[in-house]
Parts: structure tokens; C-alpha cells; sequence
């Protein structure tokens, strides 16, 4: 009985824990809003020029740019790694999609980051040594090509998975208001159809189905982010998980585990 009461009590949180993983789930999600933005202006000179390896260059600027991108890619991640203790509560299955969906899409913004950085470190080394300029033309405008690349499998795609799966858990579990993960579960499936067909090369990143999926992304992310940052999760659902964690631990199945069984017969 001992034992039982002990394993069960491990699946508790403090109350002031939830608080806590919400405010830095917010604040990572706010974040990504802020670094993000910024560095698609900052980018601008390397991905827009294709003759930027061999040009003057504005290397502080689009370094600057790609260490935001970076922070974006951390962030992300840092956003599923915050609210996975509270969201697995409500299903294991879709909070670990939305942690594997999360960290892809870090990964992904990475490589696009180490291929500018590359461009920068090739400028600077080919305009010292003589290299030839077609062949650092070259190999410029494919390090680009690779990085537009992983915006479209990164940024362009993950997005609409991240709502499925965490846009679920928080409808469900009614963690913040239901007007929220509505957003996401609304337009996500607009946002990947969009996205697969721009990755396909059917449509244009800028067209009618994307200005109708973006909107609904953007601010169902927003939404999540300001709403865990200044509110938090809702009380009345964290103590229904939190009750639920601690008196009905249920097996995939459906069936009582041994843990819910053991205390059930102790308590009787």
C-alpha cells in the first residue's frame, strides 16, 4: 500500500508547478514570435540576391539574423519540452507528436541556419583568397537553395502539425479557453494542405489558400503564448487532470491498471 500511494503521488504536480511550466511555455512561444520576425528582414540581403556571396555584403546583419533564426528553433523546442509534464496528462500519444513535430522543425531551422552561415563564411574567405566568383556564385545560390528548402519542410509545414497535436490536448482538457486550440484545429489542415502543394510546386507560398491558413496559425500561436504567459493554465482544469492523474490511472485499453486497482483495494 506504501509503494502504491508513493507511485501515484509521483504523477502530481504542485499546483504552483503548472503555473510555472505555463508561464515558461508562454514565454518560449512569445519568443519565437520575436526572433522570428525580425530575422526574415534581416535575412533579406543573402536570400534575395543571388550574387550576395561576391557582393560587399552586410555579413553582421544576416549573422544576427541567423542567430535569431536559431533562438526561433530553440524556442520551439523549449515549448514542447515545458508543457509535455502537462499536456501528456490529457494523451500521451499526441504529446509526444507534439514534441517529436517540435523538435523536427528546430532541426530543420538549424540546418537552414548553418547553410547562411556558410554563405557568410564562404563571402569572406573567397574575396581573401581569389576564388573564383561563378564558382562561389554557385555554390552561394545552392546553400540558399537549401535553406528555402528547410523553410518549407520547417516553418512551412511542422506548424500544422504542432496545432493538430497540441490544439487537441488543450481542447480536450480545456487548459485555456476552447476559442484558442479552435483556431489551430481550423486551420491546420488548411496550412498543411497548403504547404505540401508548395512543396510540391502547385502552389505559391503566397496565394488565397495560404492567406486564409496563415492568419489562423498565426494566431492561434500568439493566442497560446499570450494567454499561458499572463492567465496560465485554467484551475478548473488543472484540477481535473490533476484528480484524474491521481485517482484513475487507466491503462490505453481502458481497463484500471495494477496501480488504480491496488489503490482501490487498499482503500477498501
Amino acid at each position: 500500500m506504501a509503494i502504491t500511494s508513493q507511485t501515484t503521488a509521483t504523477k502530481r504536480l504542485p499546483t504552483d508547478s503548472w503555473r510555472k511550466l505555463a508561464l515558461a511555455g508562454g514565454v518560449l512561444y512569445l519568443i519565437t514570435f520575436l526572433a522570428s520576425i525580425p530575422a526574415v528582414f534581416l535575412l533579406g540581403p543573402v536570400l534575395t540576391n543571388p550574387f550576395y556571396i561576391v557582393s560587399a555584403g552586410a555579413d553582421s546583419q544576416v549573422l544576427l539574423g541567423a542567430f535569431l533564426d536559431l533562438v526561433t528553433a530553440l524556442a520551439g523546442i523549449g515549448t514542447a519540452v515545458a508543457l509535455y509534464p502537462v499536456i501528456k496528462r490529457q494523451s500521451g500519444a499526441a504529446s509526444i507528436g507534439f514534441v517529436t513535430t517540435r523538435m523536427f522543425e528546430g532541426a530543420v531551422i538549424v540546418i537552414g541556419v548553418v547553410s547562411l552561415i556558410a554563405v557568410v563564411n564562404l563571402r569572406q574567405a573567397g574575396a581573401a583568397a581569389g576564388t573564383d566568383a561563378s564558382a562561389l556564385v554557385a555554390v552561394g545560390q545552392g546553400l540558399v537553395a537549401v535553406r528555402d528548402v528547410t523553410f518549407l519542410v520547417g516553418p512551412g509545414l511542422m506548424p500544422g502539425l504542432n496545432a493538430l497535436m497540441l490544439g487537441y490536448v488543450l481542447y480536450r482538457s480545456r487548459l485555456v479557453p476552447r476559442i484558442i486550440p479552435a483556431m489551430g484545429l481550423i486551420g491546420a489542415p488548411l496550412f498543411l494542405v497548403s504547404a505540401t502543394l508548395s512543396i510540391l510546386g502547385v502552389n505559391e507560398q503566397v496565394s488565397v489558400l495560404s492567406g486564409i491558413a496563415l492568419p489562423l496559425i498565426f494566431f492561434w500561436e500568439l493566442s497560446v503564448g499570450l494567454w499561458l504567459t499572463f492567465k496560465g493554465f485554467r484551475p478548473s482544469a488543472v484540477a481535473a487532470l490533476a484528480s484524474d492523474s491521481g485517482n484513475e490511472v487507466v491503462s490505453a485499453t481502458g481497463v484500471l491498471s495494477p496501480i488504480a486497482v491496488a489503490t482501490q483495494a487498499g482503500a477498501a
